[in-house]
């Protein structure tokens, strides 16, 4: 219908440009490659193909405001956190170069604003204050097999005195080996004391370990040692040299992994500043922040600061007291940027699998319950291309009462070339949770876009077929999943490629924003190096299209959890659902904050009436976009509600 719509236009340009363009000589490729641009264009902007299809923009910021935006949060004042930190460019991580950029999507002003550490790389999540939590990021960049000049490794520094002072030493510190080899600490480090525990027949001591990057005084391959060895420590005194003293591996000219920071910061929305917190017990690159049912959060897995990672120490931010503290009892290993939701039951986590690499190829790999209570991982096998959960996207599938979690896309461990069009879903509701086979992508995929919409659909858009978009294997294409159905339905085709650090956002308004993208290479022949994509993309879905949106005339500030409340709109009579969505934070395309909560509904005179769940595993405490949803699908523009911690709610 729609080219039927356009065959006759179509023929009059056939007319005015290709008619002359063979009396004059003219090459009729160019000519017609550009009519069917145009023709293209007509199609795609008419008004059946976006009340079918939505539509996409491409929105280009000033030069001084672009950053290479790796990770974004939608804040409760409506606009848009993008955190770059040194944005994966080792000359600006040199110079000290960090970036984070607010951005209002409903005015298209932005400004840079101040960011005080190397955020690239870190994980976040949402605290129930409407603060983002940002946690770790990086301390270094990683150094290549035959750039590595100076031989260095990780050495542990340990403290067998449990009565002396939290010591402090500088970077550049002295590690001397029994052969006399020196090498100086890249960073500054602190050594606790040692642990005492009393016992019946005395005291147990465990000595504290402190992990540090060191490296050869000299370049050269004299300086290449295995280990293990016992270093001397410089600057501590003769009296302690026998408790505090370092043990290393082996020191080499290998590849040196990115290492992490132990920073933590919480983002005010409302002052736009990051405000300096607690650090965590270790230093995380590549880590995943989920929020718990309390209202605390969890930090698992990571680089450390000597670029190794992290066998499952994990720990717990307590937004009262904004610190951290380790959770020995809940010592679980993960790859990198896991992908750990918070389920119905209080104590139990969800593990879908997606993860973004590093870590062995055989362990930490299997979706799976983490059960907090005994700290035991029951894995979930079954799911179509096990071997392929890197860079896959994961996210709730429809109302999270549902409590079904899909898995899609995702490609081969590290560097390869293998990716898979596979969605999975997984009730985790049902008495024996399976893998239940969904719809197949149009292509391989990896870093797929995951945006849950208040229509209860989901939007997959972006990715690439190859490692970080190699052999120009950008897919430009995007997928409306219904989740009651189990089917895919077309979306117009994204303008711009995403593949590697690219994020999606919903907005308060119902449109979907999509960043970022840091290819490997800009041409298909991979010879020429890739360069970030800094453009800004917004996605129109079809249900803005279809008439005008439900208004929300007024609506409570906040309500507390189990409260039944009144929300005034003039169309009420036309409301068929309403729903909570939580503002998304995403990195890696992994975000463990993104939810959508129906709302038991009544019609009223003046409006309808909505209740919140009062279980705090469906609702946590936090910020969220209301959005009422029409007969027809359309949304309204989304009112910020808070769902307050403890249930507190100020009388207005």
């Amino acid at each position: 219908m729609i080219e039927q719509g356009l065959t006759r236009r179509v023929k009059r340009l056939l007319l005015l440009v290709v008619v002359p363009a063979v009396m004059l000589g003219v090459n009729i490729p160019p000519a017609w490659s550009w009519i069917s641009e145009l023709r293209h264009q007509r199609l795609i902007n008419s008004q059946e193909y976006k009340e079918q299809f939505g539509k996409w923009d491409v929105v280009e910021l000033p030069d001084d405001q672009k950053v290479n935006a790796i990770h974004s949060a939608v804040l409760p004042t409506g606009r848009i956190l993008l955190i770059a930190g040194s944005g994966n460019k080792e000359n600006m991580f040199a110079a000290g170069t960090f970036k984070s950029l607010v951005y209002d999507p409903a005015t298209g002003r932005s400004r840079i604003i101040p960011t005080p550490a190397d955020m690239f790389c870190s994980g976040h999540t949402f605290l129930a204050s409407g603060n983002l939590l940002v946690a770790g990021g990086t301390q270094r960049y990683e150094r290549l097999d035959g750039a590595v000049t100076h031989a260095g490794g990780g050495i542990l520094v340990k403290n067998e005195n449990p009565d002396s002072p939290v010591q402090s030493f500088p970077a550049g510190t002295e590690f001397r080996s029994p052969e006399g080899l020196v090498y100086r600490a890249t960073h500054a480090f602190e050594v606790e004391p040692a642990t005492k525990v009393a016992t019946r027949r005395g005291a147990t001591v465990t000595a504290s370990e402190t992990p540090v990057f060191a490296e050869a005084v000299e370049p050269g391959p004299r300086y290449v040692a295995q280990g293990p060895k016992q270093y001397v420590v410089g600057g501590v005194a003769a009296a302690e040299a026998q408790n505090i003293y370092a043990l290393g591996q082996a020191m080499t000219l290998q590849k040196q992994n990115y290492q992490g920071l132990e920073n933590s910061y919480e983002f005010n929305p409302y002052t736009e500043t990051y405000e300096r917190v607690g650090d965590m017990d270790f230093k995380r690159w590549y880590p995943t922040l989920t929020g718990l049912a309390d209202g605390t959060v969890l930090a698992v897995s990571g680089l450390d600061g000597t670029g190794e990672i992290l066998y499952g120490q994990n720990e717990i931010y307590d937004p009262a007291t904004r610190t951290w503290a380790e959770r020995k009892d809940l010592t679980q290993y993960f790859p990198t940027y896991p992908a750990i939701f918070q389920t119905a039951r209080e104590d139990v986590l969800f593990y879908s699998g997606a993860n973004s690499g590093y870590g062995p190829a055989e362990q930490g790999r299997i979706p799976g319950f983490w059960d907090l209570r005994t700290n035991l991982l029951t894995p979930v096998p079954g799911m179509r291309d096990p071997d392929l959960l890197e860079t896959a996207g994961s996210a709730w599938a429809g109302p999270v009462q549902d409590q079904r979690i899909a898995v899609v896309g995702g490609g081969g461990v590290g560097e390869s070339p293998r990716s898979t069009a596979r969605i999975d879903v997984i009730d985790l509701d049902s008495p024996n949770p399976t893998w239940q086979p969904g719809p197949m992508l149009p292509e391989g995929t990896r870093y797929p876009n995951l945006t849950t919409l208040p229509d209860d659909t989901m939007l997959i858009s972006n990715g690439s077929r190859d490692y970080r978009g190699k052999g120009a294997s950008d897919n430009h294409n995007a997928r409306i999943y219904r989740p009651q159905t189990n089917t895919l339905d077309y979306a117009a085709d994204p303008q711009v490629g995403r593949n590697y650090h690219s994020a999606s956002m919903l907005l308060p308004d119902g449109r979907v924003m999509t960043v970022g993208s840091d290819p490997l290479f800009d041409d298909a022949a991979n010879t020429i190096p890739g360069s970030f994509e800094q453009r800004i993309e917004i996605f129109t879905p079809p249900y803005l299209f279809r008439g005008p949106q439900p208004t929300i005339a007024d609506a409570p500030p906040a309500v507390a959890p189990g409260d039944t409340v009144t929300v005034a709109t003039p169309d009420a009579s036309r409301i068929a659902t309403a729903r909570l969505m939580a503002p998304m934070a995403s990195t890696h395309v992994t975000d463990t904050h993104q939810r959508s909560i129906a709302l038991d509904m009544t019609r009223t005179a003046s409006g309808v009436s909505i209740t919140v769940p009062e279980e705090p595993t469906i609702a946590p405490p936090g910020r969220y976009m209301l959005f009422l949803v029409d007969e027809r699908g359309v949304p309204s523009v989304g009112r910020w509600i808070e769902v307050p911690a403890g249930g507190d709610v100020e009388a207005t």
